[in-house]
């Protein structure tokens, strides 16, 4: 072979061999690794399973690599460590910590010695459900950590939103043969970019979609801050006017903020989550005004109630009343006097209704693309209950992706990369207190089995 012949071939075989170690990173089954929170969030970024070499009597590796295939199968960010008692992993701030390095958003479940417990970013899953799912799962007592883990991630994967970070690589069984690794190795070297172009077009649709959901909701949105300020144009108030005092200029200066950050709000809101702090800004204003005119009529203070269910734009709620959608059970929901006197007599409220493709229809029976909205006037936590058998509400109740836009504004999707942007409180909390316990850990630690956990 002459020196030409063997420089022509120099290319394509750095290419293979790049592309086969390529394949072997990814196909590496990402269960292990050498100890220490580093090393467990660095295998956590590779792989949805991490097990420290001193926990390993507790889950074997053929355990830790069937956990791994079905996540990953599942193509959901749920990640798992097992880890001993050690100085290393602090229990009172050990999800948030970890959560922190690995810094993907995602539900991350923690067996620490004969401890376990979870937390998730609220896009990926509400707090309340993996409160709700960690005690359930602590309460079954299962007797090993093999079933307490698939358990777990059995219901997680259900319920979790988003994706399979991309760091993971591919999905499915990690032993694969050395001619099906050449294989790969070759699709890779000549079709590379494929999977690139896949997942740019995932996102892309993702990106179109919620583009989509937001266009729905700002016309919506425009309408209530106009309304607003509307109100305030109609205010016969000057903060200099006889009888006006510091407490009465305060409420009045707090609603003109509250229009103006609404106004800012929605101005930035690039996701439909953002609609949120847009609402939760004019329910603050509104309730203002109402303080105002009772400071200025001398009677006693409003208490700080939710909005008129049926339609937030009609205030603060005075009473609470029972009342039942067309085909549905009743409830309780806030009203306003207005509304309340039209039930009382047998009317139907003034709902606050909302353009579809079927016409107009109250916010309750109008889709998803409405949730957002609504919880920043009632809040994430109450509005399911309120809404429990509407349109809107079955959605919150059966979809995860809708019910995480509650959690807050904005913030990253599922396996996305979102480093220490997250809030620590959705990594922390009570543990300690018994089987019945959900959430973050606290400086209390794990429980030392029995009754006071796992």
């Amino acid at each position: 072979m002459n020196t030409a012949t063997r420089r022509g071939l120099i290319g394509p075989v750095v290419l293979l061999v790049a592309a086969l170690l390529a394949v072997a990173a990814l196909l590496a089954p990402g269960a292990r690794a050498a100890g220490g929170l580093d090393d467990a969030a660095a295998a956590l970024e590779k792989g949805p399973v991490y097990v420290d070499p001193r926990a390993s009597g507790q889950l074997s590796a053929a355990q830790a690599d069937a956990l791994a295939k079905k996540i990953k199968d599942a193509d959901k960010p749920v990640f798992v460590a097992v880890l001993p008692r050690a100085a290393e992993y602090r229990p009172g701030t050990l999800l948030r910590d970890l959560r922190t390095k690995v810094g993907i958003s995602g539900v991350y479940a923690v067996e620490l010695g004969d401890g376990f417990n979870a937390g998730a970013d609220p896009r990926v899953m509400p707090r309340s459900s993996v409160q709700n799912l960690v005690g359930s799962v602590k309460r079954s007592q299962y007797p090993t950590v093999n079933e307490r883990l698939n358990s777990f991630v059995d219901s997680a994967v259900r319920s979790a939103n988003g994706h399979a970070p991309d760091s993971w690589g591919s999905t499915g069984d990690s032993g694969v043969d050395t001619g099906t690794a050449i294989g790969l190795g070759v699709l890779l070297v000549v079709g590379g970019g494929g999977a690139y172009a896949l997942v740019r077009r995932n996102r892309k649709r993702r990106a179109e979609e919620e583009r989509a959901a937001l266009e729905d909701l700002r016309v919506v949105v425009d309408e209530d801050i106009t309304a607003f300020g509307e109100e305030l144009d109609r205010l016969d108030f000057n903060p200099g006017e006889p009888g006006a005092d510091d407490a009465m200029r305060a409420d009045y200066s707090h609603a003109l903020d509250a229009y103006e950050s609404a106004k800012s709000a929605m101005a930035a809101a690039e996701h439909p989550g953002d609609v949120q702090a847009v609402t939760k800004a004019l329910e603050d204003g509104r309730f203002s005004l109402v303080t105002l005119a009772a400071r200025r009529e001398g009677r006693p203070l409003p208490e700080r109630r939710l909005p008129c269910f049926f339609d937030p734009r009609h205030g603060p709620s005075v009473v609470d009343v029972q009342w039942a959608p067309a085909g549905g059970a009743a409830r309780t929901v806030p009203v306003c006097a207005a509304d309340k006197s039209r039930l009382d007599d047998g009317r139907e409220p003034l709902a606050r209704t909302v353009r579809t493709e079927s016409g107009d229809r109250p916010y309750w029976d109008a889709g998803p693309a409405y949730g957002p909205w609504a919880g920043g006037y009632f809040g994430g936590g109450l509005l399911p209950g309120l809404l429990v058998g509407t349109l809107l509400g079955n959605m919150m109740m059966s979809s995860p992706a809708y019910g995480a836009d509650f959690g807050g504004p904005g913030g990253a999707d599922g396996g996305d990369f979102s480093g220490s942007d997250f809030n620590p409180d959705d990594f922390g909390g009570g543990f300690g207190g018994g089987f019945g316990d959900g959430g973050g850990f606290d400086g209390g630690g794990f429980g030392g089995g029995g009754d006071g956990g796992f």
